[in-house]
């Protein structure tokens, strides 16, 4: 075989193989009949041996084309394949996606906007990974997954990050005194029990600091990593919480009820991505859906 096939000399040669004819074939290729004709005579003189016999006015297929033509169509079905895989691409609607998030996010916020995003991508996949903040940080600076949510990023050189502040809310069984409330302050906590975060998280040291601004005491009862955790104690009636919003909604239905807290607290949200690697086009499509998604629940001020 003295020169590369090409596609358009497949196409030609398996339009007269179904059509009979160079008129036939030109017809469904799209092409003049000389276009055909020179497509044949090319691959002919690239094969080494003839394509076609004449029997009754329609050309029909040797026996050596008969033994190669079911290679030609897997490789036309390939092309096929290709094409509709980067048209897809193109189009944001086929692709994989790696995640990492914390742990309570994966069962709260983000299936919410995963269900939405796949709902007319039936060609892209993903991968969702929950840990904590400090392995999170680990993959992207490895580039092992696309895109991570974590909280309170303080920044590295090879992460790229966007914070957002989002509401927090007082969370506590659904029928609880504090129903009654329109907004929850320190002082209507003076007797609650106080479910948590860890005492070395950035969020916890602002509401600490609420409470002493307030001069009421912070009545330490249960100390969590996530705020689902949180949510989970409250509803059992354990006691109340300070928690995201976003946390929060999901488990309105479950026996939660939230009001507003006072002063306004904001929990940091961090959107994080290896910042060399160069992400998908579908996966910055994702991000940016995430992003809008926490857009009803951002913070109107920032108490530090």
């Amino acid at each position: 075989m003295s020169q590369i096939l090409r596609i358009r000399q497949l196409e030609a040669l398996m339009a007269v193989t179904t059509s009979g004819s160079v008129t036939g074939a030109a017809t469904e290729l799209g092409v003049s009949q000389p276009a055909v004709s020179r497509l044949l005579s090319d691959l002919e003189k690239s094969l080494g041996f003839q394509l076609f016999d004449r029997s009754k006015g329609r050309l029909v297929p040797t026996q050596e084309v008969r033994y190669l033509q079911p290679s030609v169509e897997r490789v036309l079905e390939l092309m096929k394949q290709i094409s509709d895989v980067s048209q897809d691409i193109t189009q944001r609607k086929a692709g994989h996606i790696r995640v990492a998030c914390l742990p309570g996010f994966a069962t709260s916020h983000l299936p919410n906007v995963v269900a939405e995003f796949l709902e007319d991508r039936p060609g892209v996949t993903m991968t969702i990974e929950p840990d904590r903040p400090e392995r999170i940080l680990e993959w992207m600076i490895g580039e092992q997954y696309d895109f991570g949510i974590t909280d309170s990023f303080n920044g590295h050189p090879a992460v790229e990050s966007r914070n957002i502040d989002v509401r927090t809310v007082c969370v506590f069984p659904t029928g609880h005194e504090l129903e009654n409330l329109s907004e929850i302050t320190p002082h209507d906590l003076v007797n609650a029990k106080i479910i948590h975060t860890r005492r070395d998280s950035d969020f916890f040291g602002r509401l600490s600091k609420a409470f002493q601004n307030a001069n009421v005491k912070l009545n330490s009862h249960i100390e969590v990593r996530q705020f689902t955790a949180a949510c989970e104690l409250a509803v059992k009636g354990v006691g109340v919480s300070v928690v995201s919003e976003l946390d929060a909604i999901q488990y309105a239905a479950r026996g939660l009820s939230y009001r507003p807290f006072r002063p306004i607290l904001s929990h940091t949200l961090s959107l994080v991505r290896p910042i060399l690697k160069q992400p998908s086009l579908v996966t910055l499509e994702f991000i940016e859906q995430f992003r809008e998604s926490l857009v009803p629940f951002k913070a109107e001020e920032i108490s530090r």
